[in-house]
Order: C-alpha cells, then structure tokens, then sequence
C-alpha cells in the first residue's frame, strides 16, 4: 500500500539518511522485542514485522507496518501505516491507517523507529477489544483515491486503549 505521492517524493536529505542509517545500525545491535526489519535496499522505506506481546488478544499473531520516511526527517515525522490485513483495533482502520497521537501532532524528532514501534505494540497490548473503530467505513471510504494518513484531521479522544 503506498500513497501516490510515493513515487514523487523526494529523496532523503543528507541529515535524514545519516539519521536512519545511525537507527538501523542501533536496530540491528539492539531491535526492540518483538520487532523485526526486513531488510531491503530502501532506506526510506522500511517494512517491519510486528509480533502480538504474549497475554494480549495479539499474542502469536504478526502483522506488517511500513514507515516511510520524509525528506526532513526527523523533523517530520515517518507515514506508518499497517499492511492490509491490519489487526482489528479501535485504533486501526481497514486500510492500514493508525490513529496515535505520535504519528502526527505529538511527533517529537527525539523519537526514532524503535520508539513508535514500542508505542504501537503498547496500544495493541492494552486493547481490551478486537473490533474497527466506529467509522471505518466512511474513513476508509474517503481515503479511496490513496489519501495519506497524513492528510487527516486526528481526533485524539480515547487513551483507554
């Protein structure tokens, strides 16, 4: 799944890619538990493997996130979406997009990958039920035309799960 403006977007600045080449080499030393890089010769975008934490609804189950990385990161933050089939979550919507604060307007150039797949584990973990959120349907709907997650709107509302 890739946004249209995957193909016209800009390569990685010097101060990105030295970023992420200094993320990579800290994920390969020490990745975060149940994470797994694929690697690929794309540093812009990677593809990692995320295992449910054992006692949680997710455990033994593995899912994709793809995160592709803007010119100006880490001053902008990565697009992080979940590759279809994403796990049922109030927070994840059909088509893979994620509704974490930290994705988008709580994004801080401190946090690196291994953090928000920390953060994103964390949300699954504490969920108490398997189901869409409530307006998949029309979200998914408007985002037909390969709409980027982060060209929503957020309504950051329920740190419940």
């Amino acid at each position: 799944m890739s946004s249209p403006s995957a193909s016209t977007r800009k390569g990685l600045s010097k101060i990105a890619c030295n970023r992420l080449q200094k993320e990579l080499m800290e994920w390969q030393i020490n990745p975060p538990a149940g994470f797994n890089h694929k690697v690929t010769d794309n540093l812009q975008r990677w593809i990692i493997e995320v295992n449910g934490a054992s006692g949680t609804l997710y455990a033994g189950e593995t899912y994709q996130l793809q995160v592709d990385f803007p010119e100006h990161y880490p001053m902008e933050a990565p697009q992080v979406i979940f590759i279809p089939p994403a796990p049922l979550h109030p927070h994840i919507y059909s088509n893979g997009h994620i509704c974490l604060d930290i994705l988008y307007d709580s994004w801080s150039p401190a946090m690196t990958v291994s953090s928000i797949c920390i953060s994103i584990l964390s949300m699954l973990s504490s969920s108490t039920v398997k189901q869409l959120p409530a307006d998949n349907d029309r979200y998914v709907k408007k985002c037909k035309n390969g709409r980027s997650p982060k060209e929503t709107r957020w309504w950051f509302h329920d740190d419940k799960v």
